[in-house]
């Protein structure tokens, strides 16, 4: 069993990344420059954007945070979406999802110019990534493929089982595997809870994603001999025995399913931290106006 290490890959993308900008400014070139938009206080979301915030400081980009308390009306926000779209220095900006009840999430990611759309959910970026035409991937996936990309894992062929089926993750995800590409090619099947024989589909499968967010769905009687299991799960779930009162949990129960896996990674530290690590490599395409 080969544990797939998320914290290792996403440091060493991020370390290319910073190198290649290092060349773009000595060339006399712009800096990227990100931007995100925070609503409201949820615990979360702070500690993504934060994340997200050092992130591009180690890649040498320019960020910028903007605050809104959770009351913002959704005109406001929506003037300050076009504010951005329409400012030439920035290059690509995010607004943090969940939003408040009172605001459309649609309405919101709708506004943003799919060009500056650096997490990938712009109607026109997902139709794109549809028909395989260049466009910002959503983060998640994104940052899935490129594990599988530097573990050399074959998916040629494979039965790719994804459990879950969000605009997010599971979506974009079946539509990257399906691709002529490497990693892609494989069969997809997307389970999700109206499916039947779940535990047979899941059973079946060569390379298993789980993304539902229910803590310890996958079990050691889902998973065949020499799968490979990616944990996309990051559920809070109490734990007094920790500081922060939770710990953070997958949808895989790990230490039961590990020892039946060719490669697994492990929550946290394996899809998490190449989930930022991916937004920042949608920045530097922005920085490098390669999609529009």
């Amino acid at each position: 069993m080969t544990l797939i290490d998320g914290k290792a890959v996403s440091e060493q993308v991020k370390q290319e990344i910073a190198a290649e900008v290092a060349e773009i400014v000595a060339r006399g070139g712009k800096r990227p420059h990100l931007a995100a938009i925070l609503v409201g206080h949820d615990g979360g979301s702070e500690t993504y954007v934060a994340a997200k915030v050092k992130a591009c400081e180690v890649c040498g980009f320019k960020s910028t945070l903007i605050r809104y308390e959770s009351d913002v009306t959704e005109e406001e926000l929506l003037a300050k979406v076009q504010e951005l779209n329409a400012d030439p220095d920035v290059d690509g900006f995010i607004v943090q999802l969940p939003l408040p009840a009172h605001i459309s999430e649609q309405k919101v990611i709708e506004t943003i110019d799919y060009c500056k759309d650096v997490d990938g959910f712009h109607p026109i970026n997902v139709g794109r990534l549809s028909i395989g035409l260049p466009c910002y991937i959503s983060a998640t996936p994104n940052g899935i493929m490129e594990l599988l990309r530097r573990y050399q894992i074959d998916t040629k062929g494979k039965k790719c089982v994804i459990l879950g089926r969000s605009n997010i993750v599971g979506k974009p995800m079946a539509m990257l595997m399906m691709q002529k590409a490497c990693p892609g090619d494989a069969t997809v099947t997307v389970c999700h809870s109206r499916s039947k024989d779940l535990v047979k589909e899941c059973r079946e499968a060569d390379i298993l994603i789980a993304a539902m967010g229910q803590p310890n769905f996958v079990t050691a009687d889902m998973v065949k001999e020499g799968a490979v299991v990616i944990d996309v799960g990051t559920t809070r779930v109490p734990d007094a025995t920790r500081k922060s009162g939770f710990k953070l949990t997958g949808d895989v129960k790990f230490d039961e399913v590990a020892p039946k896996c060719a490669y697994i990674t492990p929550v946290p530290g394996g899809v998490g931290p190449m989930t930022i690590v991916s937004l920042m490599k949608n920045t530097l395409l922005a920085g490098k106006k390669a999609i529009y």
